[in-house]
């Protein structure tokens, strides 16, 4: 049941769902997402529309469940989804393991974010630097692509590990279309050589480099995912850049 809506900019919302108990916790591993489901109609027609979502509550929240979802234009669900009041329900179904962070931790981390793609990162860097994480030595590097300013979520967050865990986690902001001249990220999009220059190098053996944007993004860096969300071939850059297909994850 939607228990709140916050507007986090002009096409993005953060939505706090309640569990069933106050005591219960969503347990969601990190990395993993959910499916959202429902019935949806469209120019008359009804159909059952399924989607997943990364979960942005910490893993201990105990009661609710929150996502940061941004609302396109043509898109089915995230349409549905911002349509809905408070009280309103979904069928949320879950969780749904992507990369088990825990089993398979390594010693430098890429990660390759746009939009909305950033909430699987923000999973895996809260866990990470939370003060009961275990993980003292894993260095993240991240590459955020963005439109404009306004754009870049959960930019004071980040913010803050990079200036906490200075020595662990730098942040690369990259926009299409920077507004006014005060700019001091990248301008344009991501392109091989800022890859080459911050992520771990290709033949570092314990590291991982995660992707996870629109499917443009997707498809210049890494090769999107197959239709069933199974990962796919390595392509773009990465594979230019001599990155193989077992440390790159799509999330």
């Amino acid at each position: 049941k939607l228990e709140k809506v916050e507007r986090v900019n002009h096409n993005v919302a953060h939505f706090r769902f309640k569990l069933p108990n106050e005591t219960d916790v969503a347990g969601l591993p990190v990395a993993s997402c959910v499916m959202f489901r429902a019935n949806i109609t469209k120019d008359g027609n009804t159909q059952e529309v399924i989607r997943p979502y990364t979960p942005t509550s910490l893993e201990k929240a105990q009661g609710y469940v929150d996502f940061v979802i941004k609302d396109y234009p043509n898109g089915t669900m995230s349409r549905h989804v911002h349509s809905l009041k408070v009280g309103d329900t979904i069928d949320i179904k879950g969780p749904f393991e992507k990369y088990n962070w825990e089993k398979k931790p390594v010693n430098e981390v890429g990660m390759i974010a746009g939009g909305t793609g950033i909430t699987p990162m923000l999973q895996l860097l809260r866990k990470v630097f939370s003060p009961e994480s275990s993980d003292k030595s894993s260095k993240f590097t991240l590459i955020f692509a963005n439109i404009s300013e306004q754009d870049i979520l959960f930019k004071d967050e980040l913010d803050g590990y990079a200036k906490t865990h200075s020595d662990r986690f730098k942040v690369i902001y990259v926009l299409d279309s920077p507004i006014g001249s005060n700019w001091s990220g990248v301008t344009g999009y991501i392109t091989k050589e800022l890859l080459k220059e911050n992520l771990p190098q290709p033949d570092v053996e314990s590291s991982i480099t995660f992707v996870c944007g629109p499917p443009p993004m997707m498809e210049a860096v890494s090769g999107d995912k197959n239709p069933d969300k199974s990962q796919g071939t390595l392509r773009g850059y990465l594979k230019e850049l001599g990155y193989i297909q077992d440390r790159v994850y799509k999330l």
